[in-house]
């Protein structure tokens, strides 16, 4: 079985999704479940979990609506207010449902070491172990630092990194992001995608030989037991598509054991979102 542990829904509004800028256009349009099960077919992924893409609870209620009605969805990881006053009432009213995996804020637009910093903030990511859910932390490789630092102050918490942290992939830029990313992968609470690698890379031109070294500091800092495939559908389309980044990906853990691999594709994923 395959899981992609990262894709998108939306209904395109230029408002709400303002940061698709005239090099994305072909991004300008809805992206729903019917493209998805065409994408996933087409390179044999059984099943996938809808992270947002906008903080709004509305949206978390409508990725949880499509999920209830399709099947290879299984699991959304959602928006909440983590420092707001309703936090609690907010993840109650979602934990009711099964398919609630877990929470992201998009850290990398803020002002990342001060909400990460920030005690509010702190405390709603206090209120996810409990209820068993997982945060996704969405940053570029200058957070990682923060990172580490916001990881070390909730230490039964289960993280998932997402995007390898957003190297500077078109730069061929490794260091710091690779002493970093093994500093993280220290903390067994932390695990990653695999995925939004392409859109770090040069959209045009890019090549797996590009991608080789940030693969490769992946699978040696968080093993297949901490790494598993993510697509980040619809934004990918910039730089490729759903077969081509799924095929890519095979090539590049086909070294793995067959253990290996059965862990990357599904097993992490299992684990770390309680599917």
């Amino acid at each position: 079985m395959k899981i992609d542990t990262h894709h998108h829904f939306w209904k395109y509004t230029p408002a709400e999704y303002g940061w698709i800028g005239d090099d994305m256009k072909l991004l300008r349009r809805d992206f729903l479940a019917a493209d998805l099960r065409l994408a996933m077919a087409e390179a044999g992924v059984d099943a996938a979990i809808s992270v947002q893409a906008r903080e709004t609870v509305e949206e978390t209620r409508w990725l949880l609506e499509i999920a209830g009605a399709e099947p290879k969805i299984v699991g959304v990881v959602g928006w909440v207010e983590l420092a707001g006053k309703n936090v609690e009432a907010e993840l109650d009213r979602f934990t009711g449902d099964g398919k609630f995996k877990g929470v992201r804020h998009i850290l990398q637009s803020e002002p990342a070491n001060e909400l990460m910093d920030d005690p509010k903030f702190n405390e709603g990511v206090a209120k996810l172990a409990p209820r068993k859910l997982v945060y996704d932390i969405l940053i570029y490789e200058r957070h990682l630092k923060q990172a580490i630092t916001f990881v070390d102050r909730h230490p039964n918490q289960v993280f998932v990194l997402d995007h390898i942290a957003k190297p500077l992939i078109q730069g061929h830029v490794l260091e710091p992001w690779r002493t970093l990313m093994r500093q993280l992968a220290e903390r067994e609470n932390v695990y990653c995608k695999l995925s939004g690698m392409v859109t770090e890379a040069d959209w045009l031109h890019w090549s797996p030989a590009d991608l080789a070294p940030y693969v490769a500091t992946a699978i040696d800092t968080f093993t297949p037991k901490r790494l598993m495939f993510g697509s980040d559908w619809p934004v990918l389309l910039a730089a490729g598509n759903y077969r081509l980044w799924h095929d890519t990906v095979a090539r590049a853990v086909a070294e793995l054991s067959e253990a290996e691999r059965e862990r990357f594709w599904s097993g992490t994923a299992r684990e770390a979102y309680r599917l």
